[in-house]
């Protein structure tokens, strides 16, 4: 019990944060003196020896002219949820219990799962940290691919978990068969992000069905599909039918992309249901969600109109991109997401520069021992924006 207490200290005292700044360094404008990351010798964020992540430390958002870093919706929250959080501000004075378990039954009616098989939480990546907590605070390991997305990794080496990383395969899907053979009696957890950030690539449904189905019989397999709702295509398959064969693994999904509330802060994962209570004896889920981001949530399930326009918007501006891109010799990777990925001639560090100085927010990267750029899809007018200081700086 007093390790489980000193891990939890360590906790309160600010170790999480590793998690989320470390993904968001755009965010510290300047603090790099304070950083809780790790850096490598030549100041770049370090996330594995096949990626780490280049920023600016006088980074400042309010002279983007296109703020395309975060990967957020730009067309969002619907007027239908505008709508809900004013009609539901009144009622800011009460918990939001009655409100979460309409959300929660909806939520259940749409993945074809029991209420008892769902968590909520503010956005998809507060619940990733939670598992990385339960399941890492007496040490073990996590098998994931490199690069992906860090927040649940980051979380539970912080808690005395050790990171297995597989590289990603020549096309950037998972590397399936590597993760498995990479699976110890010290593993406890499987952590997939598909469509993958930042590379936006996916791996076919197909392959990680059966992966998912036949490895969960000996570890939990956790698929974090925040961007699984914006893409197109026969590979799109969420993996939350597989809970109901009562197969041992976690779908994250999130409000923050195709729903266009990310400030809002609202996700669930889908799990067994004696996952969840395994969860919710250390933390309660929906705690931490607002009444206004619930009644919202609510509206935009049923908007589907607006989740039909970012999805047909954000593949109009995808398309456009690519065919720019093209036209100036760079080589993107496909992406089934709301952002894209693609190598750049010059070092990560001076291209971020170089587009700040135009007003535009992005990220670089160094994976595989090439430097890239990762552009969010704005609207038409910020990915041309985009574009032009592409060219002007190429």
């Amino acid at each position: 019990m007093k390790n489980v207490m000193d891990r939890r200290g360590m906790l309160r005292n600010g170790l999480l944060s590793l998690g989320g700044m470390a993904l968001a360094p755009h965010l510290v404008n300047g603090a790099s003196m304070n950083k809780p990351f790790k850096l490598d010798s030549k100041n770049r964020l370090y996330y594995s020896e096949l990626n780490r992540e280049y920023f600016l430390e006088n980074y400042d958002e309010v002279k983007a002219f296109a703020k395309l870093n975060a990967n957020e919706n730009p067309y969002g929250p619907p007027t239908s949820a505008q709508k809900a959080i004013i009609e539901s501000v009144t009622g800011g004075n009460r918990y939001a219990w009655k409100e979460l378990y309409t959300l929660v039954d909806k939520i259940a009616k749409k993945e074809n799962v029991t209420a008892k098989h769902l968590m909520m939480g503010p956005g998809s990546s507060d619940l990733l940290e939670k598992v990385a907590i339960v399941l890492f605070m007496n040490g073990g390991n996590i098998v994931s691919a490199d690069p992906t997305y860090m927040s649940l990794i980051r979380v539970a080496e912080s808690v005395g978990a050790k990171w297995k990383a597989v590289p990603c395969k020549g096309d950037w899907a998972h590397d399936l068969s590597a993760m498995e053979n990479a699976i110890d009696s010290e593993t406890k957890l499987v952590y997939i992000c598909n469509p993958n950030n930042p590379t936006g690539a996916m791996t076919p449904a197909k392959e990680l069905m059966d992966f998912c189905s036949r490895v969960s019989e000996k570890v939990p397999i956790f698929i974090d599909e925040a961007y699984m709702e914006l893409a197109y295509g026969p590979q799109a398959v969420s993996m939350v039918s597989l809970l109901n064969e009562k197969k041992n693994v976690i779908v994250a999904r999130t409000f923050s992309k195709i729903m266009g509330m990310a400030g809002l802060r609202i996700g669930y994962i889908a799990a067994l249901p004696e996952f969840i209570d395994k969860i919710s004896v250390v933390t309660r889920g929906g705690m931490g969600i607002s009444l206004t981001s619930v009644h919202a949530a609510i509206a935009a399930m049923d908007d589907s109109g607006f989740q039909d326009m970012t999805k047909t918007k954000n593949d109009e501006v995808k398309t456009y991109l690519v065919s720019e891109l093209a036209k100036m010799g760079y080589d993107p990777i496909p992406s089934y997401t709301n952002f894209m990925i693609f190598p750049i001639s010059m070092p990560g560090k001076e291209f971020l520069g170089k587009m700040q100085d135009q007003g535009v927010g992005v990220r670089a990267f160094k994976i595989m021992d090439k430097d890239w750029c990762r552009v969010s899809l704005g609207t038409m007018d910020e990915i041309k924006l985009f574009v032009s200081a592409l060219k002007g700086i190429s």
